[in-house]
């Protein structure tokens, strides 16, 4: 075989096992904290360097290419989040319409994940670079699955409804057999075919379009069925709710998309400036799950705005200081509060009757109430010779979740705020490179009041830490 057919076979298996790994990002929001291991081990600085972190580059900053060698670049991490939550007693246990959860403390289950990354960057006979960058940049996995149950009267004070007690997180037990564990799974991909050339010996320039691929399942939640915008509409005409065939347990829905990013880098002495940006990215509508996400479905990746400089203070030491902004404000079904429910739902709130539109699925339905983030970040290399090279990196970001949406986000936990990394990379004798980045993210913790039952606390809890390994080639 050779030397050209091992890379690109090397490079199609990183691909297809990309396509089968179910992603479990949780640290930015649902967004990792860096792409590439380079820059993983910094903390996901890099924005403003020149250094030569391969194609994969592309991806932190599209202007960056003009500085990476031509090699072939694979990458996979071992991910590992810990998700838990503590519900506390309740005084309702479901008494007039609440709905309760089982007090105690839970863990999700799934704790390791594999996530590959590809890339590759061609130098072209003007000096300028085409890249192709194939990465995972966001998801999340949960499954609560640890004898949890909900207590609930269907029809509040005035109904002949008792209350009951129903196994699963929010009570999924009570439709029929066949239970199911509540929890949600989100895969994202990202394809990049970017350009970038120099227009100077001082500025860069790289752009290029965005393809991505996701693929969601929801399970163990027909609980939520009664406060969709298809049951809600149903009501009115007919007296009776309609099934909500698009809510849970259809398996894994997939949709697509296409966006843009740009990216400049300007350099002045030891000093390098980068500035990037990707944009929102339209996506096609979950149809399976058009019950559940605002606006029939509609699940959109936020736009992210990235600025950083680079210091370089020796030959051997280099500073980078790193500012994102991830605009999850972008995507209704991310950002609604599950306030909208009650504001604009009336078989959560009959007082609203009979607006529908803040319903699940509504135009306005209820969400995960995600803020957008503004993260912090700093790393700083360290060239120990002339084929080792190591890297250190510390970020802070607050949290998206707000304490008035706990009982929803249990599905989705995304509350780390801290990075604490370090990476090496080494030459071989070959010319290849390797590269190691290890992530620990200490835990946080968000406690608030459930959306369904004021009398019971819920704390979201989590941790994390993440090693990867590159190879260029």
């Amino acid at each position: 075989m050779s030397i050209t057919v091992r890379k690109v076979t090397a490079a199609l298996l990183a691909t297809g096992l990309f396509a089968f790994s179910s992603a479990a990002m949780a640290t930015n929001g649902y967004f990792t904290h860096g792409v590439g291991t380079e820059s993983k081990g910094m903390a996901g600085t890099g924005v403003g360097s020149s250094e030569n972190f391969g194609g994969i580059a592309a991806a932190t900053n599209p202007a960056l290419a003009v500085f990476s060698d031509e090699k072939w670049q694979v990458g996979l991490a071992v991910f590992s989040p810990s998700r838990k939550y503590t519900a506390t007693d309740s005084v309702a246990e479901g008494q007039g319409g609440a709905f309760s959860l089982s007090a105690g403390e839970y863990d999700s289950d799934n704790d390791f994940f594999p996530i590959p990354y590809v890339a590759r960057n061609w130098k072209l006979s003007n000096g300028n670079s085409l890249s192709f960058v194939f990465y995972g940049r966001g998801g999340m996995n949960t499954e609560w699955d640890s004898g949890q149950t909900a207590t609930f009267d269907p029809d509040g004070q005035a109904g002949p409804a008792p209350i009951s007690t129903f196994p699963g997180l929010y009570g999924g037990g009570a439709f029929g057999p066949g239970f199911v564990a509540a929890g949600v799974d989100l895969m994202q991909a990202f394809l990049s075919v970017n350009y970038a050339m120099k227009i100077n010996d001082n500025f860069a320039i790289g752009i290029g379009p965005v393809f991505a691929a996701q693929f969601f399942e929801a399970k163990g939640l027909p609980a939520f069925g009664g406060y969709t915008q298809t049951f809600a509409d149903a009501a009115l005409q007919n007296g009776v709710g309609a099934p909500v065939p698009s809510l849970t347990n259809n398996g894994h829905d997939s949709a697509t998309g296409f966006g843009g990013a740009i990216g400049l880098h300007a350099s002045t002495g030891n000093f390098g400036f980068g500035l990037a940006y990707q944009s929102k990215i339209e996506m096609d509508e979950f149809d399976d799950y058009a019950d559940l996400f605002a606006d029939n479905g509609s699940f959109d990746i936020p736009s992210t705005l990235k600025a950083g400089v680079s210091y370089q203070a020796s030959e051997t030491f280099t500073i980078n200081f790193d500012y994102e902004r991830v605009g999850y404000s972008d995507v209704d079904s991310v950002a609604n509060p599950i306030m909208n429910l009650f504001m604009g739902c009336f078989t959560a709130n009959p007082a609203v009757a009979p607006t529908t539109t803040g319903c699940f699925g509504g135009p306005n339905g209820g969400g995960f109430g995600w803020e957008d983030m503004d993260i912090f970040k700093f790393g700083v290399v360290w060239q120990a010779d002339d084929k080792n090279t190591w890297r250190f990196g510390y970020s802070y970001g607050e949290q998206p979740i707000q304490s008035s949406e706990v009982l929803f986000n249990i599905l989705a936990p995304g509350v780390m705020e801290q990075h604490l990394t370090v990476g090496w990379t080494t030459e071989r004798a070959s010319g290849s490179i390797m590269s190691f980045s290890l992530m620990y993210a200490p835990t946080k913790e968000v406690s608030g009041t459930s959306s369904f039952d004021p009398t019971q606390g819920i704390k979201l809890e989590m941790s994390q830490f993440e090693l990867e390994f590159a190879y260029r080639f």
